[in-house]
């Protein structure tokens, strides 16, 4: 019975390294050695993001990994130097064992293997005898009848005195073999196709280099552009709403290379839909595709999994950006005594220079802007708790932490809310030092409290820390930036203390009582508002360590108690000076100051000197487009059509062989028959089973 060798091919030269090189190579174990590299790789590629910008991975693996992954190429597995050539290796070694075992396959399945001895077939451990009474070549022919109606073909072969019925079933099983290895090379074939070597070749021999930098697609040097012929490619073109694109972006690792199309492709308008969990539940482009060769134009609606064909190519929904909405914003001082308002415009991707009344330089980057957030907002989302034995110093970082804590960062999903609009950008100062900064349009409610939300990280790859800044009765910032300037006015923390102390005290106190108390919260009022080094909490922190241990509890009470008081009359203070009413003594308005207090102490932290509140959005969308030519695509799915086939025919036909040696007997025919099959199972032992009782019947 012939099976399918493990060995190679064995050349018949005295070159003993060239004929165990060919062996190695057409040998079964060296092709499952390299399907096992491929699988490894292939787990690689989908655990490790492929294509993404090389900035990404530097900030995912820090500059140690990220040189060592860029050498191994893993961040484009697929197309790197040494996947292909295991793909290469694999196919001329799988095209090696058809070619070593195919002839054999089909000569044996052409074969009744009819060269067998009766002794031989005594031997084998299925076997049945019996005896009929009838002639030797009535009982071969009923033989064979009964072998044809379970399913058999057979055929009958003189052995000298004897007769020998040769039978079998599931030959096709061979093909199983065949097909599946066949598969494996036409897959491999199709992904060559489809792979980026024809671009490759571009480059080496053709001149073509990637594109380094920025600027117009139209006005890119024909060296960097490849033509409307390339046989193979996948790029992505970003078009707004009312924009149009005749081009395509392919990523490469050191730039871009730019993709010319056979035609041009409007977007009318980019559709989106939305889960309640904010996640995207559909989205489509109405685009307009006008042919460049025939001038002929016709709509098309590209949906996700359902893409455009003309021309060869395909047009994927891939994704969607921001297409340069426009931008109106207030800006709010965030240092000095000054609270007057400015107006700020810009559009996402653009940049715009912001000149501060202090002399101080600045530019806007705007890197982002959603109409709409979906977060949760659940209470508890606290770092951690404040034990009681903290020191002052660590109890006031907990409270940092609390108040900076992200509001995007959700523990479940069963809060979830829209919070509105919101506006994303990079404040980068003369030095180009930058930070990024997420503001949110709207207050929202968070732990019970109306506030506004100010994001802000130092690097891309950190989460937003927020900045919860309290909303008014007018539900605006006006307020706490109104307490915030007169924190920082010497004169007005003077007269909030003088006021403190003349509330606190009674009338009749004694003069040198409340001056020293009035001392006292100037003081508290002075070092809350700190200097360019620390402030708020922070800054009482440190000040309250110098108070001996056994104190200092004692000594925080009433200095905390003392800047609560101060605060308020500094509030009402700054209102009088602009010839405001005083606001009520109520609880709301005591719960704004103590969140007015908590957002005072953690703007130290925010780091930027300007607060950005979105005020006006014209929304642009943008969609993204993935345009590919896959001639490997057919190919592809015609070696998986064979390894179906393959597959199937593999496990779900099973080949067997019968033997039935007829001879004559003193009281008529004797037979002797054997069957055997290559994998013995139930089924098998059910069939033999059937057919020992079924041949012996008599007629």
């Amino acid at each position: 019975m012939s099976t399918p060798r493990t060995t190679g091919i064995e050349l018949k030269t005295r070159r003993r390294a060239l004929a165990e090189t060919v062996e190695l190579i057409s040998s079964m174990r060296f092709a499952i050695s390299l399907l096992t590299l491929i699988a490894i790789a292939a787990v690689i590629g989908t655990v490790l993001k492929q294509n993404e910008a090389m900035p990404n991975y530097v900030n995912q693996f820090g500059p140690f990994w990220f040189e060592v992954f860029r050498k191994l190429s893993l961040y484009a597995v697929y197309s790197a130097w040494w996947f292909l050539l295991i793909m290469g290796f694999l196919v001329v070694s799988t095209s090696l064992c058809i070619v070593r075992n195919a002839p054999k396959m089909l000569k044996d399945m052409r074969s009744w293997r009819e060269n067998v001895r009766e002794q031989s077939l005594r031997n084998f451990h299925h076997k049945v005898e019996w005896t009929a009474p009838l002639s030797r070549a009535a009982l071969a022919q009923q033989t064979v009848e009964r072998l044809a109606d379970a399913g058999y073909k057979a055929k009958v072969v003189e052995k000298g005195d004897a007769l020998l019925v040769a039978a079998k079933q599931g030959a096709a099983n061979k093909w199983g073999y065949l097909f599946a290895h066949s598969a494996i090379v036409v897959i491999c074939i199709g992904g060559f196709l489809d792979s980026d070597m024809p671009i490759r070749f571009q480059q080496w021999f053709m001149g073509k280099v990637p594109f380094v930098g920025s600027g117009v697609i139209a006005e890119i040097a024909d060296k960097h552009r490849l033509s409307l012929s390339n046989p193979t490619f996948r790029g992505n073109t970003l078009i707004p709403e009312g924009s149009s694109s005749n081009a395509a972006i392919i990523p490469q690792a050191n730039g871009v290379l730019i993709q010319d199309l056979p035609f041009t492709i409007f977007l009318k308008k980019f559709h989106i839909d939305f889960y309640s969990t904010g996640m995207p539940k559909l989205f489509a482009s109405d685009v307009v595709i006008k042919d460049h060769a025939t001038g002929a134009s016709f709509s098309a609606t590209i949906k996700v999994n359902e893409p455009l064909i003309y021309k060869g190519l395909a047009v994927y929904q891939s994704s969607f950006e921001d297409g340069g909405s426009k931008l109106k914003l207030i800006g709010h001082p965030m240092a000095g005594a000054g609270m007057a308002r400015f107006d700020v415009a810009g559009e996402v991707s653009g940049t715009t220079p912001l000149a501060l009344s202090t002399g101080e330089a600045y530019s806007i980057e705007w890197s982002g802007f959603r109409p709409f957030n979906v977060e949760n907002l659940a209470a508890g989302q606290d770092l951690r708790a404040v034990k009681k034995n903290d020191s002052l110093n660590e109890q006031f970082s907990v409270g940092l932490d609390k108040r900076l804590g992200s509001a995007a960062k959700n523990a479940n999903n069963k809060d979830l809310k829209n919070v509105g609009p919101s506006v994303q950008y990079k404040l980068r100062d003369k030095n180009g030092q930058a930070r990024e900064y997420q503001n949110y349009m709207q207050p929202v409610t968070v732990d019970g409290a109306t506030v506004f939300l100010a994001g802000m990280r130092a690097n891309p790859g950190d989460q937003f820390s927020y900045l919860r800044i309290p909303a008014d009765d007018a539900h605006s910032v006006t307020e706490w930036m109104r307490l915030r300037a007169a924190l920082h006015d010497p004169a007005l923390r003077t007269e909030a203390a003088r006021r403190y102390a003349q509330r606190a005290m009674p009338k009749d106190g004694a003069d040198a009582l409340r001056l020293q108390l009035q001392e006292s919260a100037s003081k508290s009022l002075g070092i809350f508002a700190g200097d360019d080094k620390q402030s708020g909490f922070l800054a009482i922190s440190r000040f309250l360590e110098k108070v001996p241990a056994a104190e200092q509890e004692k000594a925080a009470d009433i200095f905390m108690k003392i800047l609560n008081g101060s605060l308020w009359e500094l509030w009402q203070a700054a209102r009088a000076k602009e010839q405001l009413a005083p606001v009520a003594v109520d609880a709301a308005h005591g719960r704004f100051l103590q969140l007015a207090t908590n957002a005072l102490s953690d703007s130290f932290f925010y780091g930027a000197p300007v607060y950005l509140q979105l005020d006006e959005f014209t929304e642009v969308k943008a969609s993204v487009l993935q345009v590919t030519r896959s001639p490997g695509k057919s190919v592809v799915y015609l070696g998986c059509l064979f390894l179906v086939i393959g597959v199937f025919a593999m496990f779900y036909i099973r080949e067997r062989r019968l033997w039935v040696w007829v001879k004559d007997g003193a009281d008529g025919a004797e037979a002797l028959m054997a069957m055997s099959t290559q994998r013995k199972t139930l089924d098998f032992e059910k069939e033999f089973d059937n057919l020992k009782t079924k041949l012996p019947q008599s007629a």
